[in-house]
């Protein structure tokens, strides 16, 4: 792999030209001169890679320059879209090999939109050829990936910024700022956390013949390769944990990070969990079906509980958070918030933000997430920013990681059947080698774990 050390780019200078352009970029105004040198590449160009790169172009005239997908249909797609949307209308070059695209180009910013098993090795290798990452979560498949993806941002001083969103999310910023931050909470002892969604997949397509426009080859890459029986794309590599970690690690790792975020939590204590198929197992899916963890901390514990089958405790809050203390009681999801006072006190409550008048083109896009659109754009804004003036972004790969992790210590508390305590200076999960070897998962050849012991 080339290595490409870039010198940063000299945007705007100042605190007042700062305040000011994020002031304007808040509204939606992009500035034609700030940003439009940056040449940003795309690595997985389906839906939601797709989804986060118009996120960028909305709110920054950068210039993508290259886009790499195993799937040429993808590939195809996204270049005639990406050529619609961009100011300059250039077409990307495309690739399927994202090696050859980081060595032909010296990029500035590359966004990963590509399933979990591939997150570490294209975002230390993206690093390595000079780039900034906006990576999507969860950062990793194991716990060890995150360390090398962590060390690899610090060691060449690149922001990296994880698609944990909701730390930019308008209705939950208003959260934290006016109930979190202002106390009205009181000693905060317990959170709960949840997903009812019923979305594991879990059929048994037959196998077929790989089709030609697929390198189904590279599409697993280190992953241990399964027969193929269909396009894994959507959902359905989702539901085996040979390129993932189960609805914890997709869904639990969104909600914990919030909270971790609210409550300025860092690595619990201890993770426990238990679960498994309890319900769904007539498919071919292995991720369970029912799970709960506790992430331990002093004090207070921070519950997670998931199930793809029966009905949601809360309707109205099938994937949220609820915060207690002896004050009152914060409940939030990606939808709206809800502050309920102990005796006396009003409640406050705020409901999601669209941007429909600000951004129209979003009404237009096939399966976008409306709700999750402006928490994008200020994601993407707050990592340009960070890029521009040497900062951490709000979602740095350290906050990513520990999120990560910690749900990835949650699925294999439930595997060994008792609790663990990762200690992350050492690396190792406290007076347990057993549960320590499996912090670090085998990697198909030829390709290499990023973390050396």
């Amino acid at each position: 792999m080339a290595d490409f050390h870039l010198n940063r780019r000299k945007f705007i200078q100042g605190a007042s030209a700062v305040l000011t352009l994020t002031a304007l970029q808040a509204k939606g105004v992009t500035f034609p001169g700030t940003f439009n040198n940056m040449r940003v590449g795309l690595i997985g160009a389906g839906w939601y890679g797709k989804s986060d790169l118009f996120r960028l172009i909305q709110v920054s005239d950068v210039n993508v320059v290259a886009v790499c997908d195993v799937d040429s249909n993808h590939l195809e797609e996204a270049g005639k879209l990406i050529s619609e949307r961009q100011a300059s209308k250039q077409v990307p070059k495309l690739y399927q090999d994202y090696r050859k695209m980081l060595a032909e180009h010296k990029l500035d910013l590359v966004l990963i939109g590509t399933p979990d098993h591939w997150h570490a090795r294209h975002a230390i290798d993206a690093m390595t050829s000079g780039a900034h990452v906006y990576l999507q979560k969860p950062v990793s498949v194991d716990v060890l990936e995150g360390e090398a993806i962590l060390s690899t941002a610090r060691k060449y001083n690149k922001k990296v910024q994880v698609g944990t969103q909701r730390r930019s999310t308008p209705h939950l910023v208003d959260a934290k700022e006016r109930v979190i931050d202002k106390g009205l909470l009181g000693k905060i002892s317990h959170v709960e956390m949840c997903c009812y969604y019923h979305m594991r997949k879990n059929g048994n397509p037959p196998l077929e013949a790989v089709p030609d426009f697929l390198d189904y080859e590279m599409w697993t890459g280190p992953a241990p390769l399964r027969p193929y029986d269909g396009l894994p794309h959507g959902s359905w590599w989702r539901t085996f944990m040979e390129y993932g970690n189960g609805i914890t690690g997709d869904m639990c790792v969104h909600m914990f990070d919030t909270v971790r975020w609210l409550l300025q939590l860092k690595w619990p204590k201890q993770v426990s969990a238990t679960g498994g198929i309890y319900v769904q197992k007539e498919g071919k899916s292995n991720i369970a079906d029912t799970q709960t963890a506790i992430f331990e901390y002093d004090e207070l514990n921070c519950v997670w509980q998931h199930r793809t089958w029966g009905n949601p405790t809360d309707p109205e809050y099938p994937w949220a958070f609820i915060i207690y203390g002896d004050k009152g009681t914060l409940k939030g999801s990606v939808m709206k918030y809800e502050f309920i006072p102990i005796g006396k006190g009003d409640r406050i409550t705020k409901d999601v933000v669209y941007e429909k008048e600000e951004f129209p083109a979003d009404l237009n896009e096939p399966r976008i997430e409306l709700h999750t659109a402006p928490a994008t754009r200020q994601h993407m804004r707050n990592l340009l920013s960070a890029i521009e003036n040497d900062h951490l972004p709000v979602a740095d790969i350290e906050e990513g990681h520990i999120s990560t992790a910690s749900c990835i210590l949650a699925n294999l508390s439930m595997q060994l059947n008792r609790p663990l305590q990762y200690d992350p200076q050492k690396k190792t999960c406290i007076n347990d080698p057993e549960a320590t070897k499996l912090l670090k998962r085998p990697y198909r050849q030829p390709w290499q774990h990023p973390y050396m012991m």
